[in-house]
């Protein structure tokens, strides 16, 4: 094959199965992509562009070319190409989202701790939605703002309260709490980090890429798939790892390493993140699809007016 007629921007897996999905998540969340520096993002960025544009330099196999795209797509916004910032690529949901939540799990019964470690979480997952978002929609610092303070409101408010009412509860359910706040506040962080997607539509485009319009419905549709990617991310965790220290706590010799227990409890979290962000993120098409019948219907009208039948399907970036 030469490789100067290579479609680098070709899926290397078909992105119409979970499982071809799921082999292009495990490649670009690869936590180690996180430690290259800028310059060696930047080269891999060079690679692809060149390709791109069919100049492929000489010596340059097939499998760099693969690893470059791997850096790109870790790295670089699709819709802008610009580097993204570190800790809101998908790349670092394993480092950074082991650490947080496993904290959260452990310091959970005091409303200090809980407090905290909520705030920390939200600021985290308001900088991740923000950096994923689609950039075809952009958002002012003031709504940027509003987004986060509402947002960590919600999770403060969830878990202070379950906090405080699950206080006579059986202890299990009170290592629950940390989940039903991140759980409340993803329902309510991402709509609104995303809110000028919901105002003003987001890009939709035809199977080759030509912008058809911009529709609310295929925003709505794009966000509440990204909220119950991030909720099942977070569940397997948040849900099973305080089954399992419950149990492990029983032991004398847990009982003799109490100060262990918080770095215990990272390292488990990452064992379950390891798998969990690559497959909740492949738990939907990021190139997300919606039958023309069922846009609003003045962008409807329009698409069928220029296009009449020959478009049944819209597309567009979800985000992730």
């Amino acid at each position: 094959m030469a490789l100067s007629s290579f479609d680098i921007d070709a899926p290397r897996w078909d992105q119409t199965t979970f499982m071809g999905r799921l082999k292009h998540f495990f490649n670009i969340t690869d936590c180690r992509t996180a430690l290259l520096s800028d310059s060696r993002l930047d080269e891999a960025k060079a690679l692809v562009e060149s390709c791109r544009a069919g100049s492929v330099p000489p010596g340059t196999s097939v499998e760099q070319l693969y690893y470059a795209k791997k850096l790109y797509d870790s790295a670089f916004h699709p819709d802008t190409g610009d580097r993204m910032n570190l800790i809101g690529r998908m790349s670092f949901q394993v480092p950074g989202g082991m650490a947080i939540t496993g904290f959260m799990l452990q310091f959970y019964r005091t409303v200090p701790a809980v407090v905290f470690w909520q705030w920390v979480n939200q600021s985290f997952n308001a900088l991740v939605n923000y950096t994923n978002r689609n950039a075809a929609s952009p958002i002012s610092p003031k709504q940027i703002g509003v987004a986060y303070v509402t947002a960590t409101s919600t999770a403060l408010a969830t878990a202070v309260g379950l906090n405080l009412y699950t206080k006579k509860a059986p202890p299990l359910v009170a290592r629950w709490v940390p989940f039903a706040a991140v759980a409340a506040a993803n329902c309510v962080n991402i709509p609104m980090m995303r809110q000028q997607e919901i105002l003003n539509g987001i890009a939709v485009t035809d199977e080759n890429g030509n912008t058809l319009g911009h529709s609310k419905k295929a925003a709505a549709k794009g966000i509440t798939q990204v909220a119950i990617s991030r909720i099942t991310m977070a569940a397997p965790g948040m849900i099973i790892l305080p089954i399992i220290m419950q149990r492990l706590e029983k032991y004398k010799f847990m009982q003799r390493i109490t100060f262990l227990h918080g770095p215990i409890q990272v390292m488990l979290v990452g064992v379950f993140l390891i798998f969990m962000v690559p497959a909740a993120c492949s738990l939907f098409p990021q190139r997300c699809s919606m039958t023309v019948s069922k846009l609003e219907p003045e962008l409807r009208d329009s698409i069928v007016s220029r296009y009449g039948d020959k478009v049944q399907l819209v597309y567009f970036n979800k985000g992730l």
